[in-house]
């Protein structure tokens, strides 16, 4: 996972004289993360699901390619390392140390299969709706990216992270269980990229685009999350945009 410090490009402000605007579909329900990988025959079902479930504009989905699969003759051509240590602090923290591909996990919290439709279904149904309770907006525009987050009353910090996405890959593998098979990734991440904290307070979070765009990323996600990337917590806000 390629997690940047741009503090230098980082403009952080409290708005105290105008409302942030809230995301043009209205807040997220849910994030779904999922953790997949080219060398895993089970996978291709989750992606395709995952596909399908990006088409509700009430969830935030993204595909997270993972490498530890790539010994098997197949090197994941999306993975990135630091996914797969995404995927073992989430099972760290939760405590069971379920590390599996293909791996749903909502809102930071739950782990399910993900290939299985109803366990998401019912996991995004079981999650309070108080979880994603930071309301955000994530825009284009002069050139920079601009995260808006309303205050909370919730003085706890959560970290702020940006992620370029490629909304559509399509990759052929030729070797491993997928052999020969077209596969097809939906809001695949690229980078990580934290721009700060989070207080409670109104605060927006300005990147260059030039800065965080780059490897073939046509869109970008913000997550507001409570923990560190060693140890995730709850996602407690989240938004997705078009690079333009």
């Amino acid at each position: 996972m390629k997690f940047h410090s741009l503090a230098c490009l980082i403009m952080i402000g409290v708005a105290t004289l105008l409302p942030a605007h809230r995301a043009a579909a209205g807040e997220p329900r849910a994030v779904v993360e999922l953790f997949t990988s080219q060398g895993c025959s089970s996978c291709p079902k989750a992606d395709r699901l995952l596909g399908e479930l990006s088409r509700d504009p009430s969830l935030v989905t993204l595909s997270l390619p993972v490498d530890y699969w790539d010994y098997l003759g197949w090197k994941d051509t999306l993975a990135l390392h630091g996914h797969t240590a995404r995927e073992r602090a989430y099972a760290a923290v939760r405590g069971d140390r379920a590390v599996y591909t293909p791996q749903a996990v909502i809102d930071g919290k739950v782990a399910v299969v993900g290939n299985d439709r109803q366990a998401i279904e019912d996991a995004i149904a079981k999650s309070p709706q108080t979880t994603l309770h930071v309301p955000v907006s994530l825009r284009v525009e002069d050139g920079k990216i601009v995260a808006s987050l309303d205050a909370s009353g919730d003085a706890s910090t959560a970290e702020v992270w940006l992620c370029p996405t490629i909304a559509r890959a399509v990759v052929k593998v030729m070797r491993g269980e997928n052999s020969g098979h077209e596969l097809t990734y939906t809001n695949v991440v690229r980078r990580w990229v934290k721009l700060g904290d989070y207080t409670g307070k109104a605060q927006t979070f300005t990147a260059s685009l030039d800065d965080v765009s780059g490897d073939g990323a046509d869109g970008f996600t913000v997550l507001v999350q409570r923990g560190a990337a060693s140890k995730p917590g709850p996602v407690i806000g989240a938004a997705q945009t078009a690079a333009r």
